[in-house]
């Protein structure tokens, strides 16, 4: 099964909404798809209906029941905050080789696509001493690094790649997803991203566009 990690320079860049648009583009030509969220923190207990987890699952089309929840997304905490902070809260703790396991596990299995997003950015504490970086790092997968057009992302999405870099992590690009505070069109911003990550590719993806339209922006890196 082909992987893509999904991960972003931070939280609130439009990794589910990402994830979720390719899903629906991959499962529309006819290919099998599969879509998880292992790690959730802002769950709510009794609503799942809008959250990440459910996103992704109606993205393929899949009902978010209990089962269906469980199976995208085994680690599910209520406080919006990094996983070892909401894992604390609870006392609880995400077990680092369990989760990669799974993921292992999932990349075994029969279809055509395995999408994984991540939780927040690149960096973002898992644990006691792992990050996402880590658990990246640990499946070896194509990362796709999702990313906005606000003032400041310039310097978190360098960040966040050289972060990857630094890991030998292999980077299927860079994808902006347009913000609705863009201080500037957002082609200017791929193109000065471009100009400091050589051998990286740089796409944009308009506000709101469709699955159709994320496909096309991510088709030749992702080489679909």
């Amino acid at each position: 099964m082909k992987t893509l990690f999904v991960t972003a320079s931070g939280t609130g860049t439009g990794k589910t909404y990402v994830t979720a648009a390719l899903a629906t583009a991959l499962k529309d030509k006819g290919l099998s798809v599969r879509a998880l969220k292992p790690v959730v923190s802002g769950y709510p207990g009794d609503d799942a209906e809008a959250t990440d987890t459910a996103i992704l699952l109606k993205s393929l089309e899949i009902e978010a029941t209990q089962e269906a929840v469980e199976a995208c997304s085994p680690w599910r905490f209520a406080e919006p905050l990094s996983p070892d902070m909401a894992a604390k809260r609870e006392g609880r703790s995400i077990d680092f080789e369990a989760l990669a396991g799974f993921c292992r596990d999932a990349q075994a299995g029969a279809g055509d696509w395995l999408l994984i997003e991540g939780i927040g950015g690149a960096m973002v504490p898992l644990d006691e001493t792992h990050t996402v970086l880590d658990w990246m790092a640990e499946l070896g997968s194509p990362v796709l690094v999702v990313v906005g057009s606000y003032l400041g992302t310039l310097s978190h999405t360098l960040t966040a790649v050289r972060a990857l870099e630094s890991r030998d992590i292999k980077i299927a690009g860079v994808v902006v997803d347009e913000s609705e505070d863009s201080p500037v069109p957002v082609a200017e911003t791929v193109e000065t991203l471009a100009r400091f990550l050589p051998g990286v590719e740089v796409a944009a993806v308009a506000r709101d566009a469709g699955p159709a339209a994320v496909l096309v922006a991510l088709s030749d890196m992702i080489g679909v």
